[in-house]
């Protein structure tokens, strides 16, 4: 039996709250309200020089929604920085549903015919509740991280939620603000209508 359903899924994120696992092979899953909340301001994206260029230059490829359960199941796959990771199979289940409810999105890097890097996340209104990222190749998960902001600027979203502050957020422009300010945030954000979908 699952412990929640789609629908009770959107409602945590409503409420601002989102489920974890303590690692990929625990059963159980939890729910989070951070005191402090990582936001990435959708005007106050920070591209390096050097980033400019490569996305300028690169000939990796993205892709919207193409290969959804790829993505995450690379981002639930232990990296040598990332020994434990908290998508365990329920949550992979549940986010697939999100997606094929229109729910849930991904952003897919290639090299060719090989997935290299992306991100997935949830959208409600103009909010949209970045889960996680992974990178098989230098600079594909900050392209994917680009990519998927002038998309939510093109779409309308007011509101991009990266739950905590990793120094890599941090580098590209991600900032902390307080439990309250969150929720004022959100509020605000799920009464504005926005598209993923140009």
């Amino acid at each position: 039996m699952k412990p929640f359903d789609p629908e009770v899924l959107l409602d945590c994120y409503r409420r601002g709250v989102f489920p974890m696992a303590e690692n990929r092979d625990d059963p159980t899953i939890f729910l989070v309200d951070p005191d402090r909340r990582g936001i990435l301001p959708l005007d106050g994206l920070h591209i390096s020089r050097s980033m400019r260029k490569f996305v300028r230059q690169t000939d990796l490829m993205v892709t919207y929604d193409q290969n959804f359960n790829e993505v995450i199941a690379e981002c639930a796959h232990p990296t040598i920085d990332r020994k434990e990771t908290w998508i365990n199979a329920g949550i992979a289940y549940l986010y697939s549903e999100l997606f094929d409810n229109g729910h849930a999105h991904s952003v897919e890097v290639w090299r060719e015919s090989k997935l290299v890097g992306g991100l997935y996340g949830v959208s409600i209104g103009g909010a949209f509740f970045g889960e996680s990222m992974f990178s098989r190749e230098t600079n594909a998960s900050k392209l994917a991280l680009i990519k998927l902001v002038e998309r939510l600027n093109k779409g309308g979203y007011v509101l991009l939620d990266t739950q905590f502050i990793t120094d890599h957020l941090a580098s590209l422009g991600a900032i902390e603000i307080s439990r309250v300010e969150y929720h004022e945030k959100l509020k605000v954000a799920l009464k504005v209508k926005a598209s993923f979908t140009p």
